[in-house]
């Protein structure tokens, strides 16, 4: 009895399963599944931009809207387009104060971005702690701990802010520290609640049974194992750390009038809605809005990369 072996010849530039499987490392995969969707590939684009006229916007504004030096009243509320007499041209037109609006959400932009993302890494940092801190220990100090964030959650994030900033007063640093102070429980929650799951597993029962510090414990065992819902929520909290912003400085009680904002740009044609001078308040409202719904959209395919349930 003969038995008959099939050869399957396989192509030459055909590639070999060592070759497949190298290719295929955790962060190619990342990548692969990020940019599989073309929404996301275009916010993400649109939020490379906005960061680069961010970070820099003294080198590529036409002019600096906050110098009064170059600032002059007599070109206030000049249309989009408009060329003035010392020859310069006002794409977006210009505001009340006679600045060039396209400067001024440049610089609106580089302060927007720097206020949500600094807020949001301090609450990152001290409710993702305090998470932490509460499901590792568990208990009573779990209990008062969540207490204290659902007392913190019930009240309305506005009104948490106009009561800080009403005591604090205006200024950029009191501003990151009103946001950090409504935003550090969102981060104690979720982090809390991933860390619940690893908490209770193999991995981390051993390093308690090998009595390491509980320092090293939660920051080098627990932490790692609970970034992903925390990149995520970082994330979606700077865009709404950046409206906020945007909310109180349209309020009168966030930045001063001194310092760049897209709300108190829009708070300053606000006036002018009305009389037909839309451009004031327009373009940077599209500005806002354009940066809230691309970090958003970067935001949500985040959620669906990182989170296994939502995969294909």
């Amino acid at each position: 009895m003969t038995t008959s072996v099939q050869q399957i010849s396989v192509p030459a530039g055909a590639p070999t399963e060592a070759a497949a499987v190298k290719v295929q490392t955790p962060f190619r995969r990342f990548l692969s599944d990020f940019f599989e969707s073309g929404t996301a590939i275009a916010a993400f684009t649109v939020l490379l931009v906005i960061i680069f006229i961010a970070v820099v916007a003294p080198l590529i504004s036409p002019t600096n809207p906050y110098d009064l030096a170059i600032v002059t009243v007599l070109d206030n509320r000049l249309p989009p387009g408009t060329r003035n007499l010392d020859g310069m041209t006002f794409w977006l037109g210009t505001d009340g104060a006679g600045r060039d609006l396209l400067s001024a959400i440049f610089y609106g932009l580089r302060t927007s971005l720097w206020v949500g993302v600094m807020s949001g890494l301090i609450a990152l940092c001290i409710g993702g702690t305090i998470g932490l801190i509460a499901a590792y220990f568990g208990g009573r100090t779990d209990t008062l701990i969540m207490r204290i964030v659902d007392l913190q959650l019930s009240f309305p994030a506005i009104l948490i802010a106009l009561v800080l900033l009403a005591v604090l007063g205006k200024g950029v640093d009191k501003i990151i520290i009103a946001l950090v102070a409504v935003q550090w429980a969102y981060y104690a929650r979720t982090v809390r609640a991933s860390a619940l799951v690893e908490r209770n597993k193999e991995y981390i029962e051993a390093a308690i049974c090998l009595a390491l510090g509980h320092r090293r414990i939660v920051f080098r065992h627990l932490l790692p194992n609970c970034l992903a819902p925390l990149i995520v929520v970082g994330t979606l909290q700077t865009a709404h750390a950046i409206s906020l912003e945007a909310t109180l400085s349209f309020l009168g009680v966030g930045l001063p009038i001194t310092e760049p904002s897209l709300g108190l740009l829009i708070a300053n044609g606000f006036e002018y809605m009305l009389s037909g001078r839309y451009w004031i308040s327009f373009f940077p409202g599209v500005a806002l809005l354009v940066t809230i719904v691309s970090i958003n959209l970067v935001g949500d395919q985040l959620r669906d990369v990182l989170n296994p349930r939502l995969q294909r």
